[in-house]
């Protein structure tokens, strides 16, 4: 069936960057999709290789001309389903259900419910944010958990990765420890610096070294906390990385240190995909799928001295590592497998499409 998708970002992020890898997906599984995306926007320059999409203004919630804009775009589009993501394009999205099209909003975090609430149907990626949703006022039968799914890791040609090495100067006895995100207060990375001031300055005969996968407002500040601390010479600010497979593969551990608010994170599926041990933070959405001492190492949120103690514990354990990264690996297979998601959209299409 046929499916137009919005979202209304300028700026990469996780949101976008899971947009961008759900619609290739969909058309790996044969389905006819479209996408609506903000003008000028790095998903509309770099990310949607593929993809059938046009550029709509998407300029702010109350603007008119893009509203009117955007009406146009849904009305030529013969897609029944109209799928929205994140507050702006849903705001400007307004269907009617006698027109025959359904507007299913997918939220990826726990934002303020009424600008979502003129939605047909609603999408959370955990089962935490359905209950949410639900104890917001939504009505249950149309609120639905389907998860993301884990991107099979990209083989990187091996001349590629030691260009990288080179690039970087990696050395043999470094440990390479990657973290990624958006660098704003969520994704708590002001106590992953402090863990890092807590490591020795070798651990088993490794020197642990922190690659920052990612870029945003709290950059500058961030950078200002190493140097206060006296680890700046231990990591590498690599920035937004449109594809960052060369990374994950170089990394000896993945690090994912957010704060309670966050909902999921997508880095937690990345790291088991890519078989690398994970250290993150107890936030709601690890506390869901992630399971302590079997596919994570799991540390208390906000808490630089026992994040600094989970990962000297993990890089002092051979293995323990490999034990992590081989139940991760499984979890990805059993529980998030992109076939077993596209099934589960499918599905719900077939159903609301039913039941309009």
């Amino acid at each position: 069936m046929k499916t137009l998708h919005i979202i209304g970002s300028r700026q990469m992020g996780g949101a976008e960057r899971w947009f961008s890898r759900f619609l290739a997906a969909m058309v790996r599984h044969g389905e006819t999709v479209s996408a609506v995306v903000r003008r000028g926007s790095e998903l509309a320059r770099h990310h949607m290789a593929g993809v059938p999409f046009v550029e709509s203004p998407l300029r702010t919630v109350w603007d008119p001309l893009s509203r009117l804009e955007l009406s146009r775009v849904i009305a030529r589009s013969d897609a029944p389903i109209v799928q929205t993501y994140m507050g702006r394009a849903t705001r400007l999205t307004q269907l009617e259900p006698r027109r025959g099209k359904v507007h299913v909003s997918r939220l990826g975090g726990y934002y303020r419910l009424p600008p979502f609430a003129h939605a047909h149907a609603w999408i959370g990626n955990t089962r935490g944010l359905c209950d949410w949703m639900i104890r917001g006022g939504l009505p249950a039968q149309r609120v639905f958990h389907i998860t993301n799914f884990a991107e099979p890791a990209r083989d990187v040609p091996a001349a590629e990765l030691e260009a990288l090495r080179q690039e970087i100067h990696l050395r043999p006895e470094d440990w390479l420890i990657v973290t990624a995100g958006r660098l704003i207060d969520v994704k708590g990375h002001r106590s992953l610096l402090d863990a890092l001031r807590r490591l020795p300055a070798r651990i088993a005969g490794r020197r642990p070294r922190l690659v920052v996968l990612g870029d945003g407002p709290l950059r500058a500040s961030l950078e200002r906390q190493a140097r206060e601390c006296g680890v700046s010479d231990r990591i590498l600010w690599a920035g937004w990385q449109q594809d960052p497979s060369p990374w994950f593969h170089l990394a000896d551990m993945i690090a994912f240190p957010s704060r309670e608010p966050e909902t999921l994170g997508n880095v937690i599926l990345e790291a088991w995909a890519y078989r690398k041990p994970l250290v993150a933070t107890a936030f709601r959405g690890a506390r869901e799928i992630a399971h302590h001492g079997e596919d994570a190492w799991i540390v208390a949120c906000d808490d630089g001295a026992a994040l600094a103690g989970g990962l000297e514990r993990v890089i002092r354990d051979a293995d323990l590592q490999r034990a992590l990264a081989a139940n991760g690996l499984a979890r990805v297979r059993e529980d998030f497998s992109e076939a077993a998601v596209i099934a589960q959209y499918r599905a719900l299409y077939a159903q609301l499409l039913d039941n309009r």
